[in-house]
């Protein structure tokens, strides 16, 4: 059993891979400036430190005992890169490059899982569906706001491999997780987005349901229980400087086919409205999991399977989560 650090620990993935790694018997600290994270996520026995990744002190107080590092410091949701493409841009270069700072700040060699994004790729070339890791990484168009967070999970993902080959780490293993979802996730993604609005158009009786898009733009979800089965797997089995993508390639899900499943489960009958997509928002998105299958990796979650607890919490929530 080892000390794990993850940086972002408090947020919807950070805490559960926290669960997860606790019940194994591995000990944890969280970073985290609290920005979207919530201290009630934690398990009882992890160290928590408060406080902004871009101070550099701060992480290498975190780093102490170490010695495998989770990051996941990041500014999230789609919203936030239109409204505020400085702090993401700057948590994403100066978060990332203190973390590796403070790994080369200690004795030993730590692991390194840098918890990346398909945001990195955006739309695929034509014919690279399902999409593996040899995918080219891009920024459409640099005017955009909205890749200031694709921009800078591919700087973090160069740097990381970078001290890698430098010998500063022992492994750096990246993670490009495809459309995580579960209980209690926020409120900046689709699926609880929709929740929260399918509940408001029941409180005001109310059918129609406005979407971005055609309607028949698609992703591939996987449950938060099988992205934590796959950092498992990669904890365990992940090579040096190598890439992964980990998601559900088994189903892929029409935007308003969602938004029918969630009215569906809520009981509520609703008339789709399309609209505007968003300049730089994917048609489509299907990971290809071949190379991490090989190690292991296997997801079990249906769509229809993880809505269920995801759409029981915010029910009964009501408002969602901060």
């Amino acid at each position: 059993m080892s000390h794990h650090l993850i940086t972002g620990g408090a947020g919807f993935i950070g805490s559960n891979l926290a669960h997860r790694l606790v019940r194994k018997g591995h000990t944890v600290t969280v970073l985290d400036r609290m920005s979207r994270g919530k201290i009630e996520r934690l398990p009882a026995g992890v160290e928590f430190i408060a406080g902004d990744i871009r101070d550099p002190k701060l992480v290498r107080r975190a780093m102490v005992n170490a010695r495998t590092v989770w990051h996941l410091a990041y500014v999230q949701g789609t919203q936030t890169f239109y409204a505020d493409p400085r702090d993401v841009i700057d948590v994403a270069l100066t978060g990332t490059m203190n973390v590796l700072h403070a790994c080369e700040s200690v004795p030993w060699k730590p692991d390194l899982f840098l918890v990346s994004s398909s945001e990195v790729y955006q739309e695929p070339p034509a014919g690279m569906f399902p999409t593996d890791e040899l995918v080219p990484l891009v920024v459409p168009d640099v005017t955009n706001p909205r890749y200031s967070y694709g921009a800078g999970k591919i700087a973090g993902e160069v740097a990381a491999l970078a001290f890698s080959q430098a010998g500063v780490v022992d492994r750096a293993v990246i993670a490009r997780p495809h459309n995580v979802y579960g209980p209690d996730m926020g409120n900046k993604h689709v699926i609880p987005e929709f929740a929260n609005r399918m509940l408001d158009l029941m409180d005001r009786g109310e059918h129609e349901f406005h979407i971005q898009g055609t309607g028949r733009e698609t992703r591939s979800f996987c449950f938060i229980d099988d992205c934590i089965d796959a950092f498992m797997v990669l904890l365990e089995h992940g090579e040096d400087r190598n890439v992964y993508h980990v998601g559900n390639p088994y189903e892929e899900h029409a935007i308003a086919g969602v938004a029918s499943q969630i009215a569906s489960w809520f009981g509520w009958a609703i008339e789709i409205v399309p609209g505007r997509l968003p300049k730089g928002s994917p048609v489509r998105r299907l990971p290809d999991i071949g190379k991490i299958a090989r190690l292991g990796f296997d997801p079990s979650w249906t769509l229809r399977e993880g809505l269920k607890p995801t759409l029981e919490w915010y029910a009964a929530t009501a408002v969602g989560a901060a």
